[in-house]
Protein backbone atom coordinates (compact mmCIF):
# COMPACT_ATOMS: atom_id res chain seq x y z
CA UNK A 1 0.00 0.00 0.00
CA UNK A 2 1.50 3.94 -0.89
CA UNK A 3 1.79 5.91 1.88
CA UNK A 4 0.45 9.48 1.55
CA UNK A 5 2.13 11.97 -0.41
CA UNK A 6 3.96 13.30 2.41
CA UNK A 7 6.62 16.27 0.88
CA UNK A 8 8.77 17.07 3.88
CA UNK A 9 11.96 14.98 3.67
CA UNK A 10 13.74 13.45 6.39
CA UNK A 11 17.68 14.38 7.12
CA UNK A 12 18.25 10.46 5.71
CA UNK A 13 16.01 11.56 2.85
CA UNK A 14 17.60 14.98 2.37
CA UNK A 15 21.31 13.11 2.88
CA UNK A 16 20.20 10.84 0.18
CA UNK A 17 18.37 13.66 -2.24
CA UNK A 18 22.32 15.93 -2.14
CA UNK A 19 23.94 12.79 -3.34
CA UNK A 20 21.08 12.89 -6.59
CA UNK A 21 21.61 16.42 -6.56
CA UNK A 22 25.09 16.60 -7.01
CA UNK A 23 25.74 13.35 -9.26
CA UNK A 24 22.23 13.25 -10.84
CA UNK A 25 20.17 9.98 -11.71
CA UNK A 26 22.19 6.92 -9.79
CA UNK A 27 21.44 3.64 -8.78
CA UNK A 28 20.85 2.17 -5.39
CA UNK A 29 24.34 0.90 -5.35
CA UNK A 30 25.66 4.23 -6.26
CA UNK A 31 23.69 6.21 -3.50
CA UNK A 32 24.78 4.00 -1.17
CA UNK A 33 28.32 3.97 -2.11
CA UNK A 34 28.09 7.58 -1.42
CA UNK A 35 26.37 7.66 1.50
CA UNK A 36 28.66 5.46 3.14
CA UNK A 37 31.30 7.39 2.30
CA UNK A 38 29.70 10.01 5.01
CA UNK A 39 28.26 7.54 7.52
CA UNK A 40 27.61 3.95 8.46
CA UNK A 41 24.50 3.05 6.13
CA UNK A 42 23.84 -0.26 5.09
CA UNK A 43 22.43 -1.09 1.53
CA UNK A 44 19.47 -2.37 2.36
CA UNK A 45 18.77 0.90 4.72
CA UNK A 46 19.36 2.60 1.67
CA UNK A 47 17.44 0.87 -0.58
CA UNK A 48 14.47 1.06 1.93
CA UNK A 49 15.00 4.61 2.34
CA UNK A 50 14.97 5.53 -1.25
CA UNK A 51 11.56 3.16 -1.84
CA UNK A 52 9.72 5.57 0.77
CA UNK A 53 11.30 8.60 -1.05
CA UNK A 54 9.44 7.44 -4.44
CA UNK A 55 6.62 6.79 -2.48
CA UNK A 56 6.54 10.35 -0.88
CA UNK A 57 7.10 11.94 -4.57
CA UNK A 58 10.84 12.89 -3.71
CA UNK A 59 12.27 10.92 -5.66
CA UNK A 60 10.99 9.28 -9.48
CA UNK A 61 12.07 5.57 -10.13
CA UNK A 62 12.88 4.29 -13.70
CA UNK A 63 11.74 0.47 -13.59
CA UNK A 64 12.76 0.37 -18.06
CA UNK A 65 16.40 -0.31 -17.09
CA UNK A 66 18.37 -2.79 -14.87
CA UNK A 67 19.52 -1.84 -12.20
CA UNK A 68 16.56 1.11 -11.89
CA UNK A 69 17.78 4.49 -11.64
CA UNK A 70 16.46 7.13 -9.37
CA UNK A 71 16.29 10.67 -9.46
CA UNK A 72 14.88 13.67 -8.04
CA UNK A 73 11.52 14.52 -8.51
CA UNK A 74 12.16 18.34 -7.70
CA UNK A 75 15.57 20.02 -7.84
CA UNK A 76 17.59 21.20 -4.97
CA UNK A 77 16.22 24.85 -5.18
CA UNK A 78 12.38 23.74 -5.35
CA UNK A 79 13.15 21.71 -2.45
CA UNK A 80 14.89 24.51 0.09
CA UNK A 81 12.26 26.57 -0.81
CA UNK A 82 9.32 24.05 0.15
CA UNK A 83 12.11 23.48 3.38
CA UNK A 84 11.97 26.91 4.27
CA UNK A 85 8.31 27.73 3.38
CA UNK A 86 7.24 25.39 5.90
CA UNK A 87 9.71 26.48 8.36
CA UNK A 88 8.52 29.98 7.77
CA UNK A 89 5.04 29.29 8.31
CA UNK A 90 5.82 27.13 11.36
CA UNK A 91 8.23 28.65 13.52
CA UNK A 92 8.01 32.19 12.26
CA UNK A 93 4.46 32.78 11.95
CA UNK A 94 5.03 33.59 8.04
CA UNK A 95 7.56 36.21 8.77
CA UNK A 96 10.53 36.18 6.61
CA UNK A 97 12.32 38.69 8.55
CA UNK A 98 12.18 37.41 11.69
CA UNK A 99 13.70 34.34 9.80
CA UNK A 100 16.51 36.09 8.27
CA UNK A 101 17.30 37.79 11.29
CA UNK A 102 17.28 34.33 13.34
CA UNK A 103 19.47 32.97 10.54
CA UNK A 104 22.19 36.13 10.52
CA UNK A 105 22.33 35.99 14.48
CA UNK A 106 22.79 32.23 14.66
CA UNK A 107 26.05 31.80 13.05
CA UNK A 108 28.66 34.41 11.24
CA UNK A 109 28.34 34.99 7.81
CA UNK A 110 31.40 35.32 5.30
CA UNK A 111 31.97 38.97 3.67
CA UNK A 112 30.98 37.07 -0.03
CA UNK A 113 27.19 35.79 1.94
CA UNK A 114 26.69 39.60 3.33
CA UNK A 115 27.50 40.60 -0.33
CA UNK A 116 25.27 38.39 -1.89
CA UNK A 117 22.09 39.21 0.90
CA UNK A 118 22.80 42.83 0.45
CA UNK A 119 22.16 42.76 -3.45
CA UNK A 120 19.06 40.42 -2.68
CA UNK A 121 17.92 43.58 -0.05
CA UNK A 122 18.45 46.08 -2.67
CA UNK A 123 16.43 44.07 -5.52
CA UNK A 124 13.83 43.77 -3.13
CA UNK A 125 13.82 47.21 -2.53
CA UNK A 126 13.89 48.40 -6.01
CA UNK A 127 10.71 45.68 -6.78
CA UNK A 128 9.45 47.24 -3.80
CA UNK A 129 8.87 51.02 -5.15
Amino acid sequence: MARPAHKRPTDAELEILAVVWEHGPCTVRAVHQFVAEIRDAGYTTVLKTMQIMTDKGLLLRDESVRPQIYRAARSQTQTQRQLVTDLLERAFKGSPGNLVLAALSSRKTSPEERRLIQELLDKHERGAR
